[in-house]
């Protein structure tokens, strides 16, 4: 624990002190840019399917962070790689400017899993090794703007599952000095469900 702690605090000094040197993002600009997120992600980043994230209320270091990694192959999508490859610095910070802008909606938890995956969010699972996700992504689930930890509050369980998973088998691997491989890798699948459909309903 106080290893990934001391990870963490290393990473908000380090994105901190490089947040500056972003090309700064006009929102405005950036609606008729997401005009093509639009088809998966909606107009206002509050994706219908549970497959695809929701981007409204994302930070948007992390949302330029996951560009930039699909643009240079660093992160894995087939639609994604594709969509990114075109786009410049700019343009990343302006339709990251939009997405941060709007308003993300909340979704609803199962009540059967809200028990178990409350206590793995704010608790974690000393047992097992898996630490508490608030440590990161904080109490609601807002995230962490300024260290590139993403906002997880009101975010489909099924897409955030599938990260976990992504994370634990080793296909997601763009996650900063593997911290979320290192967490995803001691989390059973009843866990990534649990907490996964807890944050679906966090704000």
């Amino acid at each position: 624990m106080k290893k990934i702690i001391t990870i963490a605090a290393s990473l908000i000094w380090l994105a901190t002190g490089t947040l500056n040197a972003q090309a700064a993002g006009d929102a405005g600009v950036g609606r008729a840019k997401a005009a093509g997120c639009a088809a998966c992600h909606g107009e206002d980043g509050n994706s219908a399917s549970p497959e695809w994230p929701k981007l409204a209320g994302q930070g948007e270091a992390y949302i330029i962070k996951q560009l930039t990694n699909f643009k240079s192959g660093a992160r894995q999508n087939a639609i994604m790689n594709g969509m990114a490859a075109a786009l410049s610095e700019q343009d990343m910070a302006d339709v990251a400017a939009f997405f941060a802008s709007q308003k993300r909606k909340i979704g609803n938890a199962n009540k059967d899993l809200l028990v178990q995956g409350e206590k793995l969010y704010r608790g974690g699972n000393s047992t097992s090794g898996v630490a508490a996700c608030l440590g990161c992504h904080g109490p609601s689930g807002a995230g962490n703007p300024a260290a590139k930890f993403p906002s997880l509050g009101g975010q489909h369980a099924t897409y955030v599952a599938n990260q976990l998973k992504g994370f634990k088998d080793g296909v997601r691997t763009n996650d900063p000095n593997k911290m979320m491989q290192m967490v995803a890798a001691h989390m059973t699948d009843a866990e990534i469900k649990a907490v996964s459909d807890y944050v679906q309903g966090l704000h």
